[in-house]
């Protein structure tokens, strides 16, 4: 965590280390009992909630501003990351608001301050394994917690705009390329999997087809091992054949949904 006089220079002085007007939002979406979540932020003494994003460092590229955001969100490694959209409309910063905020804290702070400039913001979204993901907080905020897309709170400046964008962007995503790896366990059965394509598309998918089409993808392997504990037949387990996978996200996938 940050401390204040790190919070203070960051504010008064952020303007010679990250690129001004740019910035980076990312919507962390996460799977957990049969929903899929985003993970947010409330800003410290607000009800408000934001996307955790960022600034580009004048060394770093914006991916590399992303990657940093979400392993300081999160506190892991190895995110599947996706850039969609970027968004510039002139208003969506609400500075007025913003400069409420920095010169309650912060007294100093002037209305020519970097931070109340313009800012185009580049949309990410990553995929997580809900249960590895240990929300993290800073100076600027007091809450991290994962919400229902179907249950969010009150968002600040265009952030629920940004969450929308992205679910299309993944939903888009999914005619073209495989998903899962980032927001199962490593384990998990057929029914599971489909569960999540379905929670993703919003509409239920035939069984017989899904297990079909799913399997002629040849990304899936299974060794015969079942889930343990289930009141009928078991379901067999299978996991992602990481080579193939891999090789299907790069060359994409020749059919839809």
């Amino acid at each position: 965590m940050q401390s204040e006089k790190e919070i203070e220079d960051f504010i008064l002085n952020g303007h010679k280390q990250y690129l001004n007007n740019l910035s980076v939002d990312c919507v962390i979406f996460g799977f957990h009992d049969q929903q899929l979540k985003v993970l947010l932020v409330r800003i410290t003494g607000r009800k408000d909630w934001v996307l955790p994003g960022g600034h580009v460092n004048i060394k770093e590229t914006v991916d590399q501003a992303a990657i940093r955001v979400l392993q300081q969100r999160t506190g892991i490694d190895n995110i599947f990351l996706q850039q969609f959209q970027v968004f510039s409309e002139p208003d969506r910063s609400r500075i007025d608001w913003l400069y409420k905020v920095l010169k309650k804290y912060y007294p100093v702070v002037k209305k020519d301050n970097w931070l109340l400039q313009r800012f185009v913001s580049v949309g990410y979204y990553a995929l997580v394994e809900y249960t590895k993901v240990t929300p993290l907080l800073d100076m600027m905020s007091d809450a991290s917690e994962w919400w229902g897309l179907d249950e969010l709170p009150p968002m600040l400046m265009d952030h629920r705009t940004i969450v929308n964008e992205a679910l299309q962007a993944l939903q888009a995503g999914l005619n073209s390329k495989p998903i899962g790896y980032n927001l199962l366990p490593r384990k998990f059965t057929m029914p599971e999997l489909q569960s999540l394509y379905e929670t993703i598309l919003g509409k239920k998918l035939d069984r017989s087809n899904f297990s079909r089409k799913m399997l002629a993808y040849e990304i899936l392997k299974t060794n015969g091992d079942t889930r343990k504990g289930a009141a009928r037949k078991a379901p067999f387990l299978y996991s992602f054949d990481l080579i193939k996978y891999r090789k299907a996200l790069k060359e994409g996938l020749n059919t839809g949904w």
